[in-house]
């Protein structure tokens, strides 16, 4: 983008929020990071380029908070993008948990993402004079694929994606791109701290479950996250809306063969 820009990315603290973070950063750019954990904001004060990230500590599903995050970003600089990347990962059984519970824990997920847009919306609209501005939400293979015992985390993110292609179609007309990465099993300090837990037996044999999910054989990085989430966010992609990029090593594409036991 020729300009100083703004970007907004909830739970950005920490692994691929953080790694995305310092990415939009650029040379001359301002990231708000918005994030519910105060310790996850420790390291923005020691970084080189401190002056232009703003902490913004809070709930991301909190409208007044999600707002006062892109008033933040928009009096740095004016706001190009928002990434709704902060999510919590429950795991519920619908025999076990009632109904009520089950929504209620796929709506916090839902909500996370539902807040930002909206946040995001309430300030590109009111600047007539802002030519493009993007949104990318941070979707899982498992909006397509679920894992057991997931689905109030499956059932959100299929849904977050249903949002991005409706409001791809409802703000396009209004210049403001939306589109989804759709991520598979990315190496963060919350699965390595899993990993370093498990004996030696089990981790290797979840390395091996993962060269068979993941066809380029290995986790995916925080850092080629957050080039895809760039390159969305930017000029480049200027004719890429509604899209649901998966974001997984082919884990999307592969059907594993029963024979090959």
């Amino acid at each position: 983008m020729g300009e100083t820009a703004s970007f907004v990315v909830t739970g950005g603290g920490r692994g691929v929020g953080r790694a995305i973070t310092e990415r939009l950063l650029g040379d001359r750019d301002t990231v708000v990071v918005l994030d519910s954990d105060p310790e996850a904001l420790g390291w923005i004060d020691r970084h080189p380029d401190s002056s232009r990230i703003i902490p913004v500590v809070g709930d991301a599903t909190d409208q007044a908070t999600a707002e006062h995050a892109a008033r933040a970003a928009d009096s740095a600089a004016p706001l190009r993008g928002w990434v709704n990347n902060a999510a919590i990962f429950p795991t519920a059984w619908l025999h076990e948990t009632p109904a009520a519970e089950v929504s209620r824990l796929i709506r916090r997920n839902l909500d996370l993402t539902l807040t930002g847009c909206a946040a995001a919306l309430s300030v590109f609209l009111a600047d007539e004079a802002r030519d493009q501005a993007a949104i990318v939400n941070v979707s899982s293979h498992q909006a397509q694929r679920a894992v057991r015992g997931a689905l109030p985390y499956a059932t959100a993110k299929a849904a977050i994606e249903g949002l991005t292609r409706a409001l791809a179609v409802d703000y396009g007309p209004f210049g403001v791109r939306v589109n989804a990465v759709a991520l598979g099993s990315i190496a963060t300090e919350r699965s390595d701290a899993y990993l370093r837990n498990l004996p030696e037996a089990d981790r290797q044999a979840f390395h091996r479950e993962i060269g068979l999910l993941q066809p380029l054989g290995r986790m995916g990085r925080p850092g080629e996250v957050a080039d895809v989430v760039a390159f969305l966010l930017s000029d480049a992609a200027a004719f890429l809306n509604g899209a649901i990029i998966p974001l997984d090593g082919g884990r999307s594409a592969v059907g594993r063969d029963p024979e090959e036991a």
